[in-house]
């Protein structure tokens, strides 16, 4: 299978078919990033366009000294921050590290999601500060390395893995405070703290 970067390497080159292959890989993950901050699937539908449009004006501008994936979550990332600034009351300053979700969009507790475990881990998610939200569903969801997840957000690689951590430790809190079960909040922390072991034997793999 061709590699995101000998796609993107085509579509630069003019071809077109690459460039739909490209997209439709990672279609499914840019839902995903918008799908888990926005109450509003239009929203989310229409930042998706946003962000493959942005590729697809500046081709060729993807150089190749990353991941092509880091190079548009952090195009999605920068969407989604301006998104969520037009949310604001004018004149107040965004804080993506202070500032959540769900202290942005009152609908955000709103979702439609059956399974319990599922429905918790979103909630909790979307109440602790944004940047570290994208942090931990970047490491989660798309088992992003931390020099990618540094690329996103525009931070030194060595500062990631303490908003990993100082994230994960709000997620945990936020969860406690928001299961109404004692079994569901053990089953929704237990798989955080599987997910965390899972990925540091990775790294020392």
């Amino acid at each position: 299978m061709a590699s995101d970067e000998a796609l993107y390497a085509a579509w630069a080159g003019g071809d077109r078919r690459a460039g739909g292959r490209l997209i439709d890989r990672h279609l499914p993950s840019l839902a995903r990033f918008f799908g888990a901050k926005l109450s509003d699937p239009s929203a989310a539908d229409d930042l998706v366009a946003k962000t493959f449009e942005v590729c697809a004006a500046k081709l060729g501008s993807f150089r190749g000294d990353g991941t092509f994936r880091a190079y548009m979550f952090a195009i999605a990332h920068n969407h989604l921050r301006n998104h969520l600034r037009g949310l604001q009351r004018a004149g107040e300053r965004f804080e993506a590290l202070e500032i959540s979700v769900a202290d942005l969009d009152p609908t955000a507790s709103r979702l439609l999601v059956r399974d319990e475990q599922r429905r918790l881990l979103l909630l909790a998610l979307r109440s602790i500060p944004i940047d570290m939200q994208v942090a931990i569903e970047l490491s989660y969801f798309e088992e992003m390395s931390r020099a990618e997840i540094a690329e996103v957000l525009g931070i030194p690689p060595g500062t990631v893995a303490g908003r990993l951590r100082r994230g994960r430790e709000l997620l945990e809190r936020k969860i406690e405070q928001l299961a109404n079960q004692p079994q569901l909040r053990r089953t929704t922390i237990d798989s955080i703290s599987a997910w965390a072991a899972r990925l540091e034997l990775d790294r020392r793999g």
